[in-house]
């Protein structure tokens, strides 16, 4: 009987390796394609420090009061102005915060023969304008629009006739808005409009021949159209932006 149950199990298991044997090989099952992330296409950083030369045209209006005699009023003056930037930015995702200043040679003046000028003419010029500024904009990639307002200084003066000119160092304040576009990794150019206010300088009669002795005020105001051109150190702008 031992023998009988020993040789059926040994029955058993060859004739399972023949079954075994026999069937198909089991085929892998498709694993579904791995997707390709394509790594993220670069963006322009605009953080960094930078330097630059800026130029446009100024346009606005000089207004002269003199207590004895305020029929003088508005006139228009307008001229070219061109100069150095310098500032730095910082970029935190697509917003922008920076600091700009300037220094600008400037030719703006005008001239009315209203009120008390009519015999001579009275005069205000301008022969340089600088600007300390904050700046905060909004960047799409290499485009960056911002809005920009500070500090303002100025030369102003003013002459009456051929009396020489009286001269005034004038701070004021100014505002804004430009855009700026980076052109290569190190390179942008940008168009900004600003307005400039500079108070009311004060001219001795001795130069601009008011009545009674008494100093006459002239106040300038202008609009700035210009454009720039600014290298930015450091590596060049492109980046992995987030």
């Amino acid at each position: 009987m031992k023998r009988f149950v020993i040789a059926a199990a040994l029955a058993l298991v060859a004739g399972g390796h023949a079954v075994a044997a026999d069937l198909p090989y089991p085929r892998p099952v498709p694993q579904a394609p791995v997707a390709y992330l394509p790594p993220p296409m670069p963006v322009y950083s605009w953080t960094g420090f930078y330097i630059g030369i800026n130029g446009g045209g100024a346009f606005g209006n000089s207004n002269w009061t003199d207590p004895n005699d305020p029929a003088t009023g508005n006139f228009n003056v307008s001229g070219g102005l061109v100069g150095g930037t310098i500032g730095g930015n910082y970029q935190i995702r697509s917003f922008v915060l920076g600091l700009e200043g300037d220094g600008d040679w400037s030719n703006v003046s005008g001239t009315t023969f209203n009120g008390a000028c009519g015999g001579v003419g009275c005069t205000t010029q301008s022969n340089w304008l600088a600007t300390a500024r904050g700046r905060a904009g909004y960047a799409w990639d290499r485009v960056l629009f911002y809005g920009t307002g500070g500090a303002a200084f100025a030369n102003v003066q003013g002459s009456a006739g051929a009396l020489p000119f009286s001269s005034s160092t004038q701070t004021g304040w100014t505002a804004g808005v430009g855009a700026e576009y980076a052109f290569a990794p190190n390179w942008t150019a940008k168009v900004e409009y600003l307005y400039v206010g500079l108070g009311n300088a004060s001219c001795p009669a001795a130069n601009c021949a008011a009545t009674g002795g008494i100093n006459t005020n002239v106040a300038l105001n202008e609009n700035i159209i210009r454009g720039g051109i600014n290298f930015k150190f450091g590596p060049g702008g492109f980046g992995f932006g987030w």
